[in-house]
């Protein structure tokens, strides 16, 4: 069960709670559905008990122990808490839960950013022996004297780190599908992004309008002198970015938080765990060989149960919040760590994908596969909102 399907079940329920006359109230049109935050337990959580308390003269608690045994009799609903003053903490049966989210990462995967771009196999996700030199060399510099061009992620004048791609087009609104289990938010809407000249801002500005873009929105970027009112202002970075290259210069900027100052430095370039770019491009890449092993083994991916892949079940399923989120607090940086999260989940559970040994391919084996393809999707079209390539190799 998806957010948007959730959020549809819960607005049934109070419309049973009405024509039952438990509730007096109006149905809303929207149930917010998400992830559960500090205190919740669960997978997701909504706080339409409290929204209804006032409307409708009872205590939250009240409203949210009706809603509760109504909710707890739908299909693919294990079980619902009640938790501070009456969220709603609904836990989903397991298999219903990964299959259906999963299948529909897949089905949408076309307008996610798939097939983003292929870069120059320093780095063999097949056997996970390094290449290349996990450092910085001389063909991983381009000239300081430079800028970077935000429409497209590439200095000027120059040329680009081994392996880097241009970074997509900017969408449309109309271009721009929602994510999977998503009811846009911003739909119809015209933002006005003002930021000064400033190369952070220019490249948080570019990615905002992509991640607008699905809400159902549409920004403008418009550029404003010194002493004028901004609407973006984040920390500049203390030097120009441009020699680390377009996706790491681009990630420099936009993964710390709009009030933190950007270390512009060359662990940016490092393949190694400790470097977080490198976390999530290796990750989409690792996703992408299982595909191509999994293909030589004739094993097909299924979407199914998995039991032992949590955090990246969970990942997965709040990457909608997560792009809300990013959009509504015009914060690009909330996309880049759910990135890493997402990565972190699936290289923590790519070993039990494939037949080890003489292991036979079974269910679970498809049902683990369809999994990481869905995280290798999620990877990529995040990326892509983000401007940043996303290699097949790395």
């Amino acid at each position: 069960m998806t957010p948007v399907e959730l959020s549809r079940t819960v607005l049934c329920a109070v419309r049973r709670a009405v024509e039952g006359g438990e509730l007096t109230v109006a149905v809303p049109t929207r149930a917010v559905v998400a992830p559960p935050g500090p205190g919740g337990r669960g997978d997701y959580a909504t706080n339409i008990a409290l929204q209804l308390a006032r409307p409708a003269g009872r205590a939250p608690l009240d409203v949210a122990e009706i809603l509760r045994p109504l909710l707890q009799e739908t299909t693919g609903v294990a079980d619902v808490e009640i938790t501070g003053p009456g969220f709603l903490n609904i836990h989903l049966e397991r298999a219903t839960a990964t299959a259906a989210l999963v299948r529909e990462i897949l089905q949408r995967s076309g307008g996610m950013g798939m097939g983003i771009s292929k870069a120059d196999p320093g780095f063999d996700v097949d056997s996970g022996i390094s290449n290349a030199d996990s450092g910085i060399g001389a063909d991983t510099r381009i000239n300081v004297d430079s800028r970077i061009d935000v429409d497209t992620g590439i200095a000027s004048g120059t040329q680009p780190i081994r392996g880097a791609q241009t970074t997509p087009a900017t969408p449309t609104p109309a271009e721009t599908p929602p994510p999977y289990g998503h009811t846009p938010t911003l739909v119809g809407q015209v933002i006005a992004l003002r930021i000064p000249y400033d190369i952070r801002a220019e490249v948080v500005a570019d990615t905002l309008v992509r991640i607008i873009a699905t809400q159902g929105g549409r920004a403008e970027v418009h550029h404003v002198r010194s002493g004028e009112a901004v609407d973006l202002r984040p920390v500049p970075a203390p030097e120009d970015p441009a020699p680390l290259g377009p996706d790491a210069a681009r990630w420099a900027l936009l993964h710390p938080a709009a009030h933190d100052r950007p270390r512009i430095t060359a662990d940016h370039l490092l393949q190694r765990e400790s470097n977080p770019l490198f976390r999530v491009r290796y990750a989409h890449a690792r996703a992408r060989a299982l595909g191509r092993n999994a293909g030589r083994l004739g094993l097909d991916a299924v979407p199914g149960d998995v039991a032992d892949a949590a955090p990246l079940t969970h990942a997965l399923g709040a990457y909608p919040h997560a792009l809300t989120q990013a959009a509504a607090h015009r914060a690009p940086d909330r996309l880049a760590r759910h990135l890493v999260a997402v990565a972190d989940g699936l290289l923590a559970f790519q070993h039990t994908v494939l037949p080890l040994g003489d292991e036979k391919p079974s269910a679970a084996h498809r049902a683990r596969l369809a999994l990481a393809e869905a995280a290798g999707t999620v990877l990529a079209g995040g990326l892509s909102l983000l401007g940043i390539s996303a290699p097949d190799y790395l």
